[in-house]
């Protein structure tokens, strides 16, 4: 009788929850497949599928903390592939974050249609978009269409560029948010440099010591270590501190916040430092420019004068004078100076290569074509293999003249814009400073992917072409943004009436 009943409860419960026993078993099945096809990665992957399922529910709601995961991970994506962390191609976290991002944003309606994104970046970066979705016709190496490089290379050149667009429009909608925005970059940078300070006075660690021996030996020049932190190269590192350390001393100098003007004030020079320790000669006209654009949009004869003349001072203390020579960072910046520089003269060689080639490859080479791919008895082998050294070179023998104009354009159309809007829109000096350092610090950035291959590296895109896609935003949040800021000023200032009347009555 109990056997009984026990079938009958079994049969009952099978009944109901039919749905789940099926996609057990068929769980079940696909790991066992997974096991005998690919071992036990394969199965690994089928095993975290209810992991993915709980993450994902997870992020619908969380979602700021989700925006912040990207952004961290972002940042360190680099980091963890150099120790072999990343179980998954670097490019892909970031991605699948994105992506997950942008769908909880389309679900939730209300989210996606306020956010503020019909703007002059989003139909530049539609134009370079879609300039590279036709380039998937590009033949020009007579390999036949291949759609799974093209997208390989499409997804890095153009497609993360509207992600970091469309993620930071939409999820950095209030003046706190912005803050943070600007905190966390801050917070993430300092503890990039921290690294740079271990790297140097501490030393490499055995993993660091690897890669430098086999992948990074041009991170040893002339008896110069050029540190590179939790970045992919020097380069890319340098490049990097230049623009965020821009950022930061401008939002320093117009803040009406104390602690904040001393926080970034603090972060800037961390970050100069930084820049410094890579040994990355562009980086020090990346700050240039950067500082360039500041004074032009600052509209301030005050601001303006005062950041060029300490500036101007400080670049003819480098260029004109051997102070600090026996340091060798400050040596390794100087030598930038240097019109007879070796490292100059190759990359002006291989440029010349390229312009010879290229004449034959208006469309450029194909997104996604490289050397392994270029067969060696191929007309283009030659593109394929010279190193680019830029971003701009990189993107010129992939798409061609026509590419390199459509990029130099759309780029153009999106940093004038945001310009226009610092210039014109914003009434807020403290705003004003907050827009004009993101667009300085894209300055930078792009100065830097002229000089080296880092524009499209982690963590630069969703920083500021995220960054510049804030720009356009700042009219929208302006007047919340005003009055946080003086309810925030008074609170400092009643701060400051109350220490002062405890300091005048310990004097009686």
């Amino acid at each position: 009788m109990n056997e009984t009943s026990s079938v009958r409860r079994f049969a009952s419960n099978t009944q109901e929850n039919r749905g789940r026993y099926l996609l057990l078993l068929l769980l079940f099945i696909a790991a066992i497949y997974q096991l005998v096809s690919m071992g036990l990665g394969g199965l690994m992957i089928v095993c975290l599928l209810p992991l993915a399922v709980v993450f994902v529910y997870l992020a619908f709601k969380y979602k700021m903390f989700t925006f912040w995961l990207l952004f961290v991970i972002n940042y360190f994506v680099m980091f963890l592939n150099r120790y072999q962390y990343m179980p998954l191609p670097s490019s892909i976290p970031n991605e699948m974050l994105e992506i997950l991002l942008l769908c909880i944003a389309i679900i939730d309606a209300k989210m996606f249609l306020e956010a503020k994104i019909a703007n002059v970046m989003l139909i530049a970066l539609l134009i370079w978009c879609g300039f590279c979705c036709v380039e998937v016709f590009n033949d020009t190496c007579d390999l036949g269409i291949n759609i799974g490089a093209w997208y390989m290379g499409a997804r890095l050149m153009a497609f993360q560029l509207l992600y970091a667009f469309l993620v930071c429009s939409i999820y950095i909608s209030t003046p706190q948010l912005l803050r943070q925005f600007l905190k966390m970059w801050a917070w993430l940078s300092i503890i990039a440099v921290a690294w740079a300070f271990s790297q140097k006075y501490i030393g490499f660690t055995q993993t660091e010591r690897m890669w430098l021996l086999y992948a990074g030996r041009t991170h040893l020049v002339n008896g110069i270590t050029r540190y590179f932190s939790v970045f992919s190269d020097a380069a890319n590192f340098g490049c990097n501190m230049a623009g965020s350390a821009v950022c930061f001393f401008v939002v320093s100098i117009t803040s009406r916040i104390k602690k904040d003007k001393l926080f970034y004030l603090i972060a800037g020079i961390i970050c100069t430092w930084g820049m410094f320790s890579s040994g990355t000669r562009t980086a020090l006209f990346c700050m240039i420019a950067g500082f360039g654009i500041y004074i032009v949009l600052s509209k301030s004869f005050k601001i303006g004068a005062g950041t060029a003349v300490v500036f101007g001072l400080f670049i003819s203390l480098l260029a004109f004078t051997t102070i600090g020579n026996g340091n060798d960072m400050i040596r390794r910046m100087r030598s930038g100076f240097n019109r007879n520089d070796a490292s100059a003269n190759v990359r002006d060689i291989n440029k010349a290569a390229i312009r010879k080639y290229i004449q034959d490859a208006p469309w450029g080479i194909g997104i996604g074509m490289g050397y392994e791919n270029v067969p060696a008895n191929n007309k283009f082998r030659k593109l394929s293999t010279i190193p680019p050294d830029s971003e701009y070179v990189f993107i010129w023998v992939h798409t061609g003249y026509v590419g390199i104009s459509i990029f130099l354009l759309t780029t153009m159309m999106m940093f004038v814009g945001a310009c226009f809007v610092v210039f014109f829109q914003l009434k807020s000096k403290s705003l004003q400073g907050i827009g004009g350092g993101l667009c300085a610090a894209f300055t930078a950035i792009q100065l830097g992917g002229y000089g080296n291959q880092i524009l499209m590296q982690f963590p630069n895109v969703l920083i500021f072409y995220g960054g510049l896609a804030l720009v356009y935003t700042l009219p929208f949040i302006e007047k919340a943004f005003v009055e946080e800021e003086e309810q925030r000023y008074a609170l400092q200032e009643e701060k400051n009436r109350i220490k002062e009347e405890k300091r005048r009555a310990s004097r009686v």
